[in-house]
């Protein structure tokens, strides 16, 4: 507990992750701005929350997919929480003042931990509201139906700020280390086709999908799949044009295992980097 309070008595007096932090839990309770969206234009009549997104149990789907979005707000938190480290020379000094590099890393983590479970509880309790208020079911079993999004959401934001975490002292500089995770997913994407061209014609038993999954941020995307294609509406068009498709939007413990796996490589990798460096 000590080791995270020095975590948010430093993030309390940096001004900069002030405001993103107020932003990113401010653009969490943003999501019931949707609720209010209406669109008039003569014929047409079109209230968003009406069209189903806020019913139980879809919209533990919905919020988690959209929420989990704005992440990226709370990595460069991350990221420059540890850029300033490095910069202010704060490091150096708590190791100077006690603080194990072992220590060090865990208020860290701590911090991401505390946030990853605020920003969960944050999603819940306004999913419950919404859902309250706008869902045509109330009953109980069907209200906490396919709570696991949650437990997906969590693991996701847990996943991807760990390997923000990484990236972080891996790199030091704040900026250099953002513009590595997008150069990152790119990477990712250049892969994927790769093994779509060369995989089937060097060992046809395994797909490029199969190993795909395994990457980082793609085993975290597939935790929580796009939800806008199980709305009925959608299906109805899809069936029209006779395009019909049938798809798994369950949440695959498979994928949260990968997932938590790729988490403790990250902090292991963030500790290994702080024992061997010279600081």
């Amino acid at each position: 507990m000590q080791l995270l309070k020095i975590e948010l008595y430093k993030l309390w007096h940096s001004r900069i992750s002030k405001v993103l932090i107020f932003g990113y839990f401010l653009l969490i309770f943003s999501i019931a701005i949707l609720s209010t969206i209406k669109i008039e234009f003569g014929p047409i009549n079109f209230y968003l929350a009406e069209q189903g997104i806020f019913n139980f149990p879809y919209i533990w789907h919905f919020n988690t997919f959209m929420i989990a979005l704005l992440k990226v707000f709370f990595a460069i938190i991350i990221v420059a929480m540890i850029g300033n480290e490095y910069s202010n020379k704060t490091l150096k000094q708590n190791l100077i003042d006690g603080l194990s590099k072992a220590e060090f890393l865990r208020s860290k983590v701590y911090a991401i931990l505390a946030f990853v479970l605020t920003s969960t509880l944050l999603v819940f309790i306004i999913s419950l509201i919404l859902g309250g208020i706008y869902s045509d079911y109330d009953e109980l079993p069907i209200i906490f139906t396919d709570l696991e999004y949650l437990v997906a959401y969590t693991v996701k934001l847990f996943g991807f700020f760990t390997f923000c975490l990484f990236l972080s002292i891996l790199i030091k500089r704040s900026a250099f280390a953002l513009g590595f995770l997008a150069l990152w997913q790119v990477i990712e994407g250049i892969s994927f086709g790769l093994m779509k061209w060369t995989l089937s014609d060097l060992i046809p038993q395994i797909s490029a999908e199969q190993i795909f999954k395994f990457f980082p941020l793609n085993a975290m995307g597939n935790l929580i799949k796009e939800p806008f294609s199980r709305l009925s509406a959608i299906q109805n068009i899809a069936d029209q044009i006779g395009d019909g498709f049938v798809k798994d939007y369950s949440v695959s413990f498979l994928n949260i295992i990968i997932v938590l796996i790729w988490s403790a490589l990250f902090i292991y990798g963030s500790y290994s980097l702080l024992k061997r460096r010279d600081l």
